[in-house]
């Protein structure tokens, strides 16, 4: 549609905002930059565009909105020019529209219009800045911002403070966040909240446990993310004893638990962490517990499944998993993920496959390559080498070489441990067939073959490491050779206790064990 003919053909009768803002949107969803253009100078030349604030903030969050790209951003910057007059208000608008909508971009070129248009900027115009910042991961952009905050003395205001430490660890500047943390006259909880964060990330665990040991002393009071925080840190560190003393705080000063699925996971990891699976069963059966029966979440399902998993108790994760099919809720990719990690070790084969065929006709859920290794060890494991094979033949992740290579060598390797030496030898060539430079197929398939006595195979299998220019790395362990000292060094201890009362021979016969032990050693 003609952008003239448009505009005269609306405009005949009394024009408002609401009709200015529809026309001005049909333009930028039909992305013809030329009629915006021709529309906004016929806006200004008219004088509609003063009509109000409010249409302006329409046509600049509109245009923004819908042509966010370099060429269009040429003409938001002619709408910030032609703002009459320019209301901080209106800016700070624009700013908060852009920032909490994803376009952290265009709300740093709005900060860039109003400072250097010598607009005024207050704390409101300064946290949605960084805010923008800290989400583009600039924190270039943010430095600046803080020597401006600096010179202009808005550090004395809390909220401009929580977020310049925000953006700083959200950065890992871990250093300058804490140095910030402590210039801030006055803080709050989630000025403490956002420095704990970036500990977090950075896995300073020490550094996180001791700031929420310091709340008190701030006087400051402890909110969910402080407890998830400092729950995360006993995780990291393994602390069971410092995890039941912040379950115990959490108990007394938390009213919301119930609600806090997230709080309640974390509760359930630190237990799993620290090896106690009955204390993280303990916490999973009390969820709902006060208010009386309550369906658990998929997070706490799957929560406690991995604390199953991990800490050997393979029985009781398909057993949760079952009641947690029966209880009505969908498991995710991760709790699937554990299920078959569990009937691996614990041998089902069938209901492993039965689990592993049910996520795309039960629960809608593409297996991930993770789901592939898990079964693929599943029927290694248990010797259904066919079956194996089968599997990696129909996988369609054809294009994933790497993937693909993994598993012929989990192949390879089980062919190695059966003695399938003819099925070996064919995973081995898909291998090749893929990655003719992976010198770890190459050691696999020589193992096999000196498993089984094949020298002249072997023999040949090095003319061709040899003819491919492959080397394999030469491994040291530091580890297998300590073992050995500290046997040889047992030995000679009891043969020195024994030297006045055993039988010469016997002594000679021990002093043979350690000879053998260091050629071990040596080869």
């Amino acid at each position: 549609m003609n952008s003239d003919m448009f505009t005269q053909s609306q405009f005949e009768t009394a024009p408002n905002s609401s009709s200015i803002t529809n026309i001005f949107h049909h333009f930028c969803n039909s992305k013809n930059v030329r009629a915006i253009k021709v529309f906004h100078a016929h806006l200004i030349r008219t004088g509609l565009i003063f009509i109000s604030p409010n249409l302006q903030f329409k046509l600049i969050s509109t245009c923004a909105t819908s042509l966010p790209n370099n060429n269009h951003r040429q003409t938001l910057t002619n709408f910030f020019k032609f703002l009459q007059p320019r209301n901080p208000l209106l800016l700070n608008s624009i700013l908060s529209h852009f920032s909490q909508n994803g376009f952290h971009c265009l709300a740093l070129r709005t900060f860039s219009f109003m400072h250097f248009g010598g607009i005024d900027i207050d704390s409101y115009t300064l946290c949605s800045s960084i805010t923008a910042s800290s989400c583009v991961k600039n924190v270039n952009f943010g430095q600046m911002i803080h020597t401006l905050v600096r010179k202009s003395g808005w550090l004395s205001s809390v909220y401009v403070g929580c977020a310049l430490v925000d953006i700083y660890a959200r950065s890992l500047c871990i250093k300058n966040a804490a140095m910030l943390f402590d210039e801030i006259p006055v803080k709050n909880t989630v000025c403490v909240n956002a420095l704990l964060s970036g500990y977090s990330e950075a896995k300073m665990w020490m550094e996180e446990l001791a700031l929420v040991r310091k709340m008190p002393c701030l006087n400051l009071s402890y909110d969910n993310f402080t407890f998830s925080a400092a729950l995360r840190a006993c995780v990291g560190l393994s602390a069971f004893e410092l995890g039941k003393q912040v379950h115990g705080c959490v108990i007394r000063k938390v009213h919301d638990m119930e609600s806090d699925v997230f709080l309640q996971s974390l509760l359930i990891e630190m237990y799993g962490k620290c090896g106690s699976v009955e204390k993280a069963r303990h916490v999973f059966d009390m969820v709902g517990f006060r208010y009386g029966e309550r369906k658990k979440d998929v997070v706490l399902w799957t929560s406690m499944l991995g604390v199953c998993g991990r800490n050997g108790k393979f029985e009781e994760a398909i057993s949760l998993f079952n009641d947690m099919v029966m209880e009505g809720t969908k498991p995710d990719g991760v709790a699937l993920l554990t299920v078959l990690s569990a009937c691996s070790h614990t041998g089902h084969v069938d209901l492993g496959m039965q689990y592993f065929e049910s996520m795309a006709s039960n629960y809608s859920l593409e297996p991930s390559p993770e789901h592939y290794s898990c079964v693929i060890d599943l029927l290694c494991r248990a010797g259904k080498l066919d079956r194996a094979w089968n599997l990696i033949n129909d996988l369609s992740y054809k294009e994933n070489d790497n993937f693909t290579v993994t598993m012929w060598g989990a192949l390879l390797s089980a062919c190695h441990n059966f003695d399938n030496v003819e099925l070996g030898k064919l995973a081995a060539q898909r291998a090749l067939e893929l990655d003719p430079q992976n010198d770890g197929v190459y050691v696999l398939l020589s193992n096999m073959y000196a498993r089984n006595g094949m020298w002249n195979e072997i023999e040949m299998l090095r003319e061709q490491i040899k003819e491919k220019g492959l080397k394999k790395d030469i491994g040291h362990s530091l580890h297998k050779e300590t073992k050995y000292n500290d046997q040889i060094d047992i030995k000679l201890n009891k043969e020195l206790l024994k030297q006045k009362s055993a039988p010469s021979i016997s002594i000679k016969s021990s002093l043979k064990e350690i000879l053998i032990l260091l050629d071990r050693r040596r080869s």
